[in-house]
């Protein structure tokens, strides 16, 4: 699997991040995302913070859960 990040400043003061598999034909339905971040910086620390999470539990043997399969937000 490879994941990408993705950062995206969609208003003058918030920004977007999200992970998901690079070849997922549908990105509307993500591993993890953080909506309304004050900052580039914050947006793109909290992605490297849960893409680590996420490899860990990758090597732990975990399989990932989507977004829609959690209900959970980051944010």
């Amino acid at each position: 699997m490879k994941l990408k990040v993705r950062v995206v400043h969609y208003r003058h003061d918030c920004w977007y991040a999200d992970i998901d598999d690079a070849d997922d034909r549908q990105p509307d339905d993500p591993f993890w995302y953080a909506d309304g971040c004050r900052t580039q910086a914050e947006a793109i620390a909290l992605a490297c913070s849960e893409l680590a999470a996420l490899d860990q539990a990758v090597a732990g043997g975990d399989v990932l859960p989507r977004i829609s399969e959690t209900r959970v937000n980051a944010a």
